[in-house]
C-alpha cells in the first residue's frame, strides 16, 4: 500500500484571510489538521475551537486569525478534504495508459486515501447538516471532473459512448461505498484486490459475456 505523506500543500482559510506568508501557512495548515481530528473524533456539536487549538499546539488568537467560527473551520476543512483526495488521486490516473486502468488506479487510490484518513466519511456526512451548500459542492466538483475525463476518453475512443455525467455519479457511488466498507469499516481485502473486482465491473460490465 502507498504510504500517505502529511499533506504539505498551502491551506486555504476563510474569505480574504489566507496567510500570505510560510509561517502562516503552516499555522493555518496546523489548525486544519486539527481540525480534522476533533470533527473525526467527536462530531461537529462536540468538538471546540479550544480543543482544535489546543492539537494544533497554537494559541486560541490564532484560530480567529484564519476563521470566525468553528462552522468556518469545518466548511474550510471539508473543501481542504476534498482538495486532498483529489492531489492524491488525480497523479494515479494520469500516469496510466488508458482511461479503464486509470479508473481502477483512481479507485485503488481513494481505498488508500481512506484507509488513513478513516474521518473524511463522518465529516462529510456530517456537512450535509452543518452546511448543505459545501456538501453538494464536494460531490458535485468531483462528478464533474469525472465526466471531463470520461468525456475526454470517448473521444479519444478508450470507452463507449454513453451520457458522462450518469456514469460519473455512478463511478463516485462505487467509489464511495467501496471506500466506506473496504477502507474504514475493515481491510480484510487488500486494497489492490478490491480496486481489481471495481475495475473489472467498471471495464466489463455484469452482463453474460461470450464463451
Amino acid at each position: 500500500m502507498t504510504e500517505i505523506q502529511k499533506d504539505t500543500r498551502p491551506p486555504a482559510a476563510s474569505g480574504d484571510k489566507t496567510p500570505k506568508t510560510a509561517r502562516g501557512r503552516k499555522t493555518l495548515r496546523l489548525l486544519l489538521d486539527a481540525a480534522a481530528d476533533e470533527f473525526g473524533e467527536k462530531g461537529f456539536h462536540d468538538a471546540s475551537i479550544s480543543q482544535i487549538t489546543q492539537r494544533a499546539g497554537v494559541a486560541i488568537g490564532s484560530f480567529y486569525t484564519y476563521f470566525d467560527s468553528k462552522e468556518e473551520v469545518f466548511t474550510a476543512l471539508v473543501r481542504d478534504l476534498s482538495t486532498q483526495v483529489r492531489d492524491f488521486v488525480a497523479p494515479r490516473i494520469t500516469a496510466q495508459a488508458n482511461q479503464l486502468e486509470a479508473e481502477r488506479e483512481g479507485q485503488q487510490a481513494f481505498l488508500e486515501f481512506a484507509r488513513h484518513h478513516k474521518e473524511i466519511y463522518r465529516i462529510i456526512d456530517e456537512a450535509e447538516f452543518v452546511d448543505p451548500a459545501i456538501y453538494r459542492e464536494h460531490y458535485t466538483s468531483t462528478a464533474r471532473r469525472i465526466a471531463a475525463r470520461l468525456d475526454a476518453a470517448e473521444a479519444r475512443g478508450e470507452i463507449s459512448p454513453g451520457p458522462s455525467e450518469i456514469r460519473a455519479w455512478a463511478l463516485m457511488g462505487m467509489n464511495v461505498f467501496l471506500g466506506l466498507r473496504f477502507g474504514v469499516w475493515d481491510d480484510d481485502y487488500t486494497t489492490e484486490e478490491v480496486a481489481r473486482a471495481g475495475g473489472d465491473l467498471i471495464a466489463r460490465g455484469m452482463g453474460p459475456r461470450e464463451p
